[in-house]
């Protein structure tokens, strides 16, 4: 948590530094947002800023840790939450302008294993997922405790009944694309993911997708924060829920609402 709100301690430097003379007028927003949206929100950033606006500044992280730190009082313009929890828990402190909570995408979850070693599993009730990560090969995924991605997870694998036969074995990352990246590395025979990281990835393959009732909706709540400062962070906001922001999302893999 400390080195998290260092982090976020020197994005605000930054801004400051961004409304010196010398660079842009407008102090541009800080956005908080769910490591799965890295590819998509930068994005999205660029063709915000293409339109002659600041470039929002972008602090990527688990949406657990990224609540924390709006709780405990870190400044930021807009928070981009991988679950409605969390954005709930933001909520329930108060600390998200009324009327600006809106859930505008949504995702899928999938098993993967490395592009170099691709698994052939089929994703169903008992399925012999512990069998698939042979004698020590340990299941990687965000920490089903408290990320999103995780929870998402664990969930699936409950509903499919194969939870307490993995749950031993489970890889616990600090966020989805922590989970992604020992996958990659061939550090894990298998791990679960959402589908847009797995998509943003040539080092993976996708063996197969969770079915959409074994977890709750995976849906992403946007919110201006309380602690908003920046003239653009609205016109931000509104231009993430417009049609051209939404077909960005819709590019790299997510379902637009």
């Amino acid at each position: 948590m400390t080195r998290l709100i260092g982090r976020l301690l020197a994005l605000v430097a930054l801004l400051g530094a961004a409304c010196s003379p010398a660079a842009a007028e407008v102090k541009p927003p800080l956005v908080l947002a769910a490591a799965s949206l890295q590819e998509s929100l930068t994005a999205a950033a660029a063709a915000w800023s293409a339109k002659g606006h600041a470039r929002p500044v972008l602090s990527f992280a688990a949406s657990s840790a990224l609540a924390r730190q709006i709780g405990s009082g870190a400044p930021a313009d807009l928070f981009i939450s991988a679950d409605e929890p969390w954005m709930d828990d933001v909520a329930k402190k108060g600390l998200i302008r009324p009327g600006t909570r809106v859930s505008f995408l949504r995702n899928r979850l999938v098993l993967i294993a490395p592009a170099a070693r691709p698994v052939k599993l089929a994703i169903r009730p008992g399925f012999p997922l512990a069998s698939a990560l042979g004698s020590q090969g340990r299941l990687t995924m965000a920490d089903p405790d408290a990320v999103p991605a995780g929870k998402y997870g664990k969930a699936a694998l409950t509903r499919l009944g194969v939870w307490a036969s993995v749950e031993p074995r489970v890889a616990r990352a600090e966020n989805v694309r922590a989970a992604l990246a020992l996958v990659e590395r061939g550090e894990a025979p298998l791990g679960i993911v959402y589908e847009t990281d797995a998509r943003a990835s040539r080092a993976v393959a996708i063996v197969g997708a969770f079915p959409a009732d074994s977890h709750p909706p995976i849906t992403y709540p946007l919110a201006l924060l309380k602690t908003a400062s920046s003239p653009d962070a609205e016109g931000f906001r509104r231009f993430l829920l417009s049609r051209q922001g939404r077909a960005i999302f819709a590019r790299y893999g997510f379902v637009a609402k």
